[in-house]
């Protein structure tokens, strides 16, 4: 958090990144690679619908 100047810099990208950490964060770990390209396929599908609107 160091690297934000101004705590209104910080206040704008926390949620953002929230949303976008929490759409994509697959827990690469518990799951078979199969399974992850397949989630990750689609979580990114959808982000480019949601860019795309």
């Amino acid at each position: 958090m160091r690297r934000f100047r101004r705590m209104q810099s910080l206040e704008k990208f926390a949620p953002l990144h929230g949303s976008i950490h929490n759409h994509f964060n697959l827990e690469r770990t518990l799951i078979s690679r199969k399974s992850f390209k397949d989630r990750r396929t689609v979580a990114l599908v959808e982000w480019c619908q949601l860019c795309a609107a």
